[in-house]
């Protein structure tokens, strides 16, 4: 009887936590929201991979700034005027530069950015082994013997 009332007591929690839950994040409007559910599905997928200008860590799609609801509408209305996907995605990186894309292309410029990650890394390994067999092979420090002078002041100093 224990048993139950307990396991009762922990579902009770469990539906509790549930319904207090926040639902998945998506901040599209419902005045946001196309008429033909595939436009609509299109332009969810493309705002997914937008980037919020003023989070800047939030996809358009998640995020409530009005910069970004302004391109969600953005989106929609190229994807209503015949756009295809990519070109709806390239007037908007036109307008506001390639920041606005979650995953930046690895083209042009950007093969820098891309490339000097594992770079940089391959640099500090071989500065590492370079550094590590230098210490590896130099002749370890000895100290010099005292002279007859040095100890009979040592002596000197020890009487005192």
């Amino acid at each position: 009887m224990i048993v139950r009332i307990a396991f009762l007591a922990c579902m009770a929690a469990l539906l509790l936590a549930l319904a207090t839950m926040p639902a998945p994040g998506h901040a599209v409007q419902p005045d946001e929201v196309l008429d033909d559910p595939a436009l609509e599905a299109r332009a969810r997928e493309i705002s997914a991979g937008l980037r919020c200008l003023v989070c800047q860590n939030e996809s358009i799609d998640e995020s409530n700034a009005s910069l970004a609801r302004d391109l969600r509408l953005l989106v929609r209305e190229r994807l209503v005027a015949g756009d295809t996907d990519a070109e709806a995605v390239d007037y908007i990186v036109d307008r506001y530069g390639e920041f606005v894309l979650l995953r930046p292309t690895a083209g042009g410029w950007n093969v820098l950015l891309w490339a000097a990650g594992p770079l940089l890394f391959l640099i500090a390994l071989g500065t590492g082994i370079v550094y590590v067999r230098g210490r590896s092979k130099a002749a370890a420090p000895t100290e010099a013997a005292l002279s007859d002078e040095e100890h009979a002041r040592l002596r000197r100093i020890l009487d005192e």
